[in-house]
C-alpha cells in the first residue's frame, strides 16, 4: 500500500496536480509515519505556493532538528513569507567553511598525496586520483545530499543579509555557497546579477573555485568541469579578459551548439552594449524577447537599449504590453518608467521608477532610473543622492560611481567628482565613457594636456570596440575644445569638421569652430561659420558676439591680396567676354 500511494503521488506531482498529491501524501503520512514522508509532503505545498503549512508540518514534528533538508526547506518558508529574522535564527548566521573546496587546496592535497611515489606508483595512482584526493576533508564524511542542503543554507543566509543591507555578509554567504557547492547556481546568480564583487574580483573568485569537485561520472567529470567554467565566465563581467571570455563563449556555441541559447544571446549582447555596439545589441535582445516574450532577466538591457537608439514606439509596446500581464513585475514600471523618460515626461517616469523601486528595494535599475529624472531637471542633490543609493546596491559594478562623479562635475565639485571617477576607473579601466569623464574633470581643472590624453584613449577604445561614429562624437567635440585651449589650432579645426560632419549641427559647435578660424586670422570663414550657427539659433548671444568680432576684423583687414584680385578681375572679363560672343552667335542663327 505504502508503495502504492508514492507511485501515485509521484504521478500527481509530474502533472502538478498538487491538491491531489497533498491529498495523497497526507494518507501516506499517516500511515507511514516516516521523515521522508514528512518532507515530501511539505515540498508538496511549497510547490503549491503555500508556505505556511510546511511550516506548521515540519515543525510540529521538529524535523529542522534532525534534518538538513526539513532546515533548509523551513527556512525557505520563512524568506518566502519575508520572516528574514526567523529564517537567520533557523540557520545561524554561521557559514559551514570547512565544507568548501578551492583549487588551492585541491593542488595542495594531490601534491602530499603523490609526494614520495615512485613514478609508477604515480601512474598507477592517476585513475583514481581525484577520488583519493578528496578523503583528507572533512567534507567527505558528508553525504553529497547534504552538501547540497549546507550550500543551499549559505545561500538563503546570503538573502535575508542581503534583505537587511547587509551586503558584505551576504557577499560572503554566497560565496561560501558556490565553494562548497560548485553547482549552487542560485548563490552565483546572485553574486553576478547584483554586482557583489568588482571585474577582478570576480575573476580571482572564479579562479579559486575547484570545479573537479562537481559530482559526475569519472569518465566525464574533466569535460563537466570545463563546461561549468565556460557557463560562469559567460556571467563575469564584460570589461576584464575579453579573450578568455570570447573562448569560453566560443566553445559553448560551437562545440556544444548553443549559440541561439538565450544565455548566451544576452551575454553577447551586454559585451555589445559595453562597447557602445547598441544596434547588434539590440538585434541579439530582440532574439531573445522573440523566443521569449517575458524573460526578466533580458528586459533591463532591451529596455535600456531602446532607449539609446531612441525607438519610443517600441518602448511605448512594450511597456503597455507589460502593465496588462505582469503587473506584479518591478520590471514592468522599469518599462513604463523608461517610456515617459524617453518622452521627457519627467515626473511621470520618477513615479514609476519609485513605484519599481518600492516593490524591490534592491533592483538597482529601477534606482538609476529615478535617479536619472532627477539629473534630467537639474536637481543634482536628490540625484546624488539616489545613485548613492544605486552604488551601495551594486557595489561591483562603474555606473552608480560614474554618474555620481558626472552629477559632481556639473556641480564643479572637481576633487568630488574626481573621487568617484577614480572609484569607477579602479572597478573598470576599459569604458570609453568614463575615460572621457576623467577627461573632462581634467579639463575643467585646466589641465589641457591631461584631457587631450583621456579624450585620445577614449576616442581609440571606442574604435576598438567597433562603436560607431556618432556614438563618440561627444568625445570628439571635448578633445576639439582641449586642443582649442592648447592652441593647438588646425588640430582643433580638423576635429571640429568631424564632429559637424557626423551630425553634431547646433550653434555651440558652430561658434567654437568660428572661434578657432578668429584664432588662425581667417574671420571670412569664421562669418560663414557663424551664419550657419545662427541660423540654427538666431538670438544666440555668444555666436552673436562673435560674428561682430569677426566682421570687426573682416573690415580692418582685405579679404584678397593684389594678385589674388587681378587674377578674378581678369576671370570675369574672360568669362563676359565668352558669353557676350555666344549671344552674338546665337543671334546669326534666328531665320
Amino acid at each position: 500500500m505504502e508503495n502504492y500511494l508514492r507511485n501515485w503521488r509521484n504521478d500527481l506531482l509530474e502533472r502538478q496536480q498538487y491538491a491531489a498529491a497533498i491529498f495523497v501524501g497526507d494518507k501516506l503520512l499517516a500511515l507511514t509515519g516516516s521523515d521522508t514522508d514528512a518532507i515530501a509532503l511539505a515540498q508538496t505545498h511549497f510547490a503549491d505556493g503555500d508556505y505556511t503549512r510546511p511550516l506548521t508540518l515540519l515543525t510540529r514534528t521538529q524535523l529542522p532538528q534532525r534534518s538538513r533538508a526539513a532546515r533548509y526547506l523551513a527556512a525557505h518558508c520563512h524568506v518566502k513569507l519575508g520572516r528574514y529574522d526567523a529564517a537567520l535564527a533557523l540557520l545561524g548566521d554561521k557559514n559551514p567553511t570547512h565544507l568548501a573546496t578551492t583549487a588551492d587546496s585541491a593542488r595542495r592535497k594531490l601534491q602530499h598525496m603523490t609526494a614520495g611515489l615512485s613514478s609508477r606508483q604515480h601512474a598507477k595512482s592517476k585513475a583514481s586520483r581525484d577520488e583519493r584526493a578528496d578523503r583528507s576533508e572533512e567534507r567527505d564524511f558528508e553525504e553529497a545530499g547534504n552538501i547540497k542542503y549546507e550550500a543551499g543554507m549559505c545561500y538563503l543566509r546570503g538573502l535575508c543579509f542581503a534583505q537587511q543591507n547587509a551586503f558584505d555578509r551576504a557577499k560572503e554567504c554566497y560565496k561560501d555557497a558556490v565553494r562548497i557547492d560548485i553547482q549552487c547556481f542560485e548563490a552565483m546568480d546572485q553574486l553576478m546579477q547584483n554586482k557583489l564583487m568588482g571585474p577582478a574580483e570576480e575573476w580571482d573568485f572564479l579562479e579559486s573555485l575547484n570545479f573537479d569537485s562537481i559530482s559526475a561520472d569519472q569518465t566525464d567529470a574533466q569535460e563537466a568541469a570545463a563546461f561549468t567554467r565556460n557557463l560562469y565566465i559567460t556571467r563575469l563581467s564584460k570589461y576584464a579578459r575579453p579573450a578568455e571570455f570570447a573562448a569560453a563563449m566560443e566553445t559553448l556555441c560551437t562545440h556544444y551548439r548553443l549559440a541561439d541559447n538565450a544565455d548566451m544571446l544576452l551575454a553577447q549582447a551586454e559585451t555589445l552594449f559595453t562597447s557602445s555596439r547598441f544596434e547588434q545589441a539590440l538585434d541579439m535582445t530582440s532574439a531573445v524577447l522573440d523566443a521569449d516574450a517575458y524573460n526578466f532577466a533580458c528586459m533591463p538591457l532591451h529596455l535600456a537599449l531602446l532607449f539609446q537608439l531612441e525607438q519610443v514606439n517600441a518602448l511605448f509596446a512594450l511597456a503597455h504590453d507589460l502593465a496588462d500581464s505582469h503587473p506584479q513585475e518591478p520590471c514592468t514600471w522599469l518599462a513604463v518608467g523608461t517610456y515617459y523618460l524617453a518622452t521627457e515626461r519627467i515626473p511621470e517616469a520618477r513615479t514609476y521608477f519609485s513605484k519599481a523601486s518600492l516593490m524591490n528595494p534592491h533592483f538597482g535599475p529601477a534606482w538609476i532610473g529615478f535617479a536619472h529624472t532627477f539629473a534630467a531637471e537639474g536637481e543634482g542633490d536628490q540625484a546624488i543622492a539616489a545613485y548613492s543609493t544605486a552604488a551601495r546596491l551594486f557595489q561591483g559594478t562603474h555606473l552608480p560611481q560614474l554618474f555620481l562623479g558626472m552629477q559632481e562635475l556639473a556641480l564643479d565639485n572637481l576633487a568630488i567628482a574626481r573621487e568617484y571617477l577614480t572609484t569607477a576607473y579602479n572597478l573598470c579601466d576599459r569604458d570609453p565613457l568614463l575615460i572621457n569623464e576623467i577627461g573632462v574633470c581634467a579639463f575643467k581643472e585646466g589641465s589641457y594636456e591631461a584631457a587631450i590624453r583621456h579624450f585620445d584613449l577614449a576616442l581609440r577604445l571606442s574604435e576598438e570596440a567597433g562603436a560607431g561614429p556618432h556614438q563618440y562624437r561627444a568625445t570628439r567635440l571635448n578633445l576639439a575644445h582641449a586642443l582649442r585651449r592648447q592652441k593647438r589650432y588646425n588640430e582643433a579645426l580638423e576635429q571640429f569638421n568631424e564632429v559637424i560632419r557626423l551630425g553634431r549641427n547646433d550653434c555651440d559647435t558652430f561658434a567654437s569652430k568660428a572661434l578657432t578660424l578668429l584664432e588662425l586670422d581667417r574671420p571670412l570663414d569664421a562669418t560663414l561659420a557663424l551664419h550657419q550657427g545662427l541660423a540654427l539659433s538666431p538670438q544666440d548671444p555668444v555666436a552673436g558676439e562673435l560674428l561682430t568680432r569677426a566682421l570687426t576684423q573682416l573690415g580692418t583687414e582685405p579679404l584678397m591680396s593684389k594678385t589674388e584680385e587681378k587674377n578674378i578681375d581678369a576671370s570675369l572679363k574672360e568669362k563676359l567676354a565668352s558669353s557676350v560672343q555666344v549671344r552674338r552667335s546665337r543671334r546669326r542663327e534666328i531665320p
